[in-house]
């Protein structure tokens, strides 16, 4: 390291954003690229740690002290070949990423972490930008077909590893466009589409061939897909949303978040979208429930289309503003801290649960919110408890289900594929690989393991990639993480 003592001598500063005035009012990303000078100082700010937890926490392993050190000796093409090693898109997980390894950042027990995740995106825009990513096609060409189902991250990961190692690989999506949750569950002004379009390039030149609109299932029957194809890799996501059962449900303005997610993304795409089916929030009051990134992006969406008042609401307690961090590293620390769409005007209501939605002539006009109180049980587990009479009306005309996925959609593919289903109702798979209890069938990422994030999923469609490999050739080079 150049400096033994800079994360004494540096604070951390963070990658700049636009105002929050002047970005609701686009669509286009908002935080900005860390400058080549900036990273360099703030990856000086990394201790060298000889157990290094950034490393372990990482999903997909980064070597993150490794290219810090290297980007400390002006090496840039070297932190970017370390980048490459361990994770295919980087540019995704630069830009939406939650950074568990920042939480796990040794020097954040006593100040703040490393900007790992701004240094991440540094390097490989950097790499974009110098014309190091390139096709890497092959050398040698195999025989053997491999259908991948989705295009999601998991799936575009597990396609391009099998393509790199020869395999003749065809990725299969229902929608007109490949990138899946990439290019229709993340808002634009956190992952521009542009970003999605040059990676897919380079998949495309690698061999990968996408054939969309094509849903599997219903359009394409899977036995028939199995016929002709040598191993079949379910990269299907977990789009089972989460519901609640409560009186109202019916009313007119109850969305699920995807639903709204999908339509915007699709809208500043510039496809057509009847004004019959249209959910815009333009002018009025909404209610998200459910917290995590979803729910963050659908109150961005929703005050950038011009909403009135947007509440969130969330059935846990506020976090404190202050905690012992060292009971919770190298996990992430309980502690409340304003995100972006807070300082864009979201406001919260926190501790209450959701009973019931009013209405009026069909349309929602109101949610009813009981007021809960969490209290540990005898074996430590937090249990909520509502609390006689205090309720709370809110008016609304457009509220927003954000409460996660349970599982992948049975109905069609997995109803034919009859793989069978884990406890939760994610597709079930071999205790030491991803084989499902179909032969010549794998899953990986969210459909198999679970909603989970999406560093998370490329490290589940990088490890699906080796176990292929291995069972139709015998052995694999693949990294398995």
């Amino acid at each position: 390291m150049q400096d033994p003592i800079g994360f004494l001598r540096y604070q951390r500063v963070e990658a700049g954003k636009q105002f929050a005035r002047a970005r609701i009012r686009h669509w286009h990303e908002y935080e900005q690229i860390m400058p080549v000078r900036q990273a360099s100082v703030q990856a000086q700010r990394c201790m060298d740690c000889g157990t290094p937890h950034c490393h372990r926490y990482c999903p997909v392993h980064n070597l993150i002290p490794d290219w810090n050190s290297l980007i400390n000796e002006e090496d840039w093409y070297s932190a970017w070949l370390q980048l490459e090693s361990t994770n295919n898109f980087p540019e995704f997980t630069g830009r939406i990423c939650n950074a568990p390894c920042e939480d796990a950042c040794t020097l954040s027990i006593g100040s703040q972490p490393v900007t790992i995740r701004s240094i991440e995106l540094a390097i490989v825009e950097r790499a974009w930008q110098s014309g190091w990513i390139k096709p890497q096609p092959a050398r040698r060409k195999l025989f053997k077909r491999v259908a991948i189902i989705g295009s999601g991250p998991a799936g575009l990961a597990c396609a391009q590893q099998l393509a790199r190692a020869g395999y003749r690989v065809s990725v299969y999506e229902k929608s007109n466009r490949a990138g899946g949750l990439l290019r229709y569950g993340i808002p634009d002004f956190r992952l521009n589409k542009s970003v999605l379009e040059r990676r897919l390039a380079q998949l495309h030149a690698e061999g990968v061939r996408f054939r969309c609109g094509v849903h599997v299932g219903y359009d394409l029957d899977f036995a028939a897909l199995l016929r002709n194809q040598h191993a079949v890799v379910l990269a299907c996501g977990a789009e089972q949303p989460r519901t609640l059962a409560v009186r109202g449900m019916s009313l007119h303005g109850i969305h699920f978040a995807m639903d709204y997610l999908t339509q915007q993304n699709r809208r500043v795409a510039g496809d057509f979208l009847s004004h019959e089916i249209a959910i815009d929030a333009g002018s009025k009051q909404v209610v998200v429930i459910g917290g995590g990134d979803t729910g963050g992006d659908c109150i961005g969406t929703a005050i950038r289309q011009g909403a009135r008042q947007v509440t969130q609401i969330q059935y846990h307690d506020r976090p404190p503003d202050h905690v012992d961090k060292l009971q919770y590293w190298p996990q992430p620390v309980p502690e409340w801290h304003a995100n972006d769409h807070d300082v864009e005007g979201c406001q919260h209501v926190w501790g209450y649960d959701t009973v019931a939605f009013t209405g009026q002539g069909g349309a929602v006009d109101g949610v009813v919110l009981q007021k809960l109180r969490w209290v540990k049980s005898a074996d430590g587990r937090w249990q909520k408890q509502r609390l006689p009479g205090q309720l709370r009306h809110l008016p609304v005309q457009l509220v927003l289900l954000a409460l996660g996925y349970a599982h992948p959609t049975h109905a069609g593919l997995l109803e034919q594929l009859s793989a069978g289903f884990d406890a939760r109702g994610n597709i079930a798979t071999s205790e030491d690989g991803f084989m499902t209890g179909r032969h010549g069938v794998f899953a990986c990422g969210d459909a198999r393991r679970g909603q989970s994030l999406v560093v998370w999923a490329i490290r589940e469609g990088r490890q699906c990639a080796a176990a292929v490999d291995r069972w139709l050739s015998g052995n694999s080079q693949l990294p398995t993480v």
